[in-house]
């Protein structure tokens, strides 16, 4: 029988992002990856409201040439240890490369939902830009944008809208 989801940003929603000019950035190491410190208990209320965990990242700067595939699995490696997350799926392109998992697309999304037998219309996507928001909305989930006030795109349409991880988690296991 499928289970719900809420489906997760990294940076920005389960670790800090690195802002430079008001824009977020991934850590570029290990000792710059910082898990936000609502995280671990929002992430237990969210598990023990019956929802799967499951991380959904772009990580572009792999196929740009400026991060190592090997630092990324070293972060989310770590990620799994410190926090109750289900799973972790990564894009590891660019625009360019025009695939079907680099959010705004689906294709995270929709891969976990068929490997974890996941009920995407009874689950929510949590994330800090735009990209999230749409992906989410397109693999049918509910969406929840975290608000950092980043100036850039903004979604244009979203669910609700929170300022961190602890008031989505709370939003989420009202409704």
């Amino acid at each position: 029988m499928s289970r719900p989801a809420v489906f997760l940003d990294r940076d920005g929603v389960i670790n800090e992002a690195i802002v430079r000019d008001g824009k977020p950035f991934s850590p570029r190491s290990l000792d710059e990856l910082v898990v936000l410190a609502d995280a671990p208990a929002a992430l237990a209320l969210l598990g023990r409201a019956g929802y799967a965990l499951v991380v959904v990242t772009n990580q572009p700067d792999v196929a740009r040439g400026a991060q190592q595939r090997a630092t990324i699995d070293a972060m989310h490696a770590r990620l799994r240890a410190e926090l109750p997350l289900d799973a972790i799926y990564s894009c590891f392109h660019d625009d360019a490369d025009d695939c079907a998992c680099r959010k705004p697309r689906p294709g995270l999304l929709l891969d976990a939902a068929r490997d974890l037998d996941l009920d995407l219309a009874q689950s929510f996507m949590v994330g800090d830009r735009w990209r999230d928001i749409a992906a989410g909305a397109a693999a049918g989930c509910r969406t929840v944008f975290v608000d950092h006030g980043y100036t850039e795109r903004r979604p244009s349409e979203f669910d609700h809208r929170v300022t961190s991880l602890a008031e989505a988690a709370t939003w989420i296991t009202s409704q």
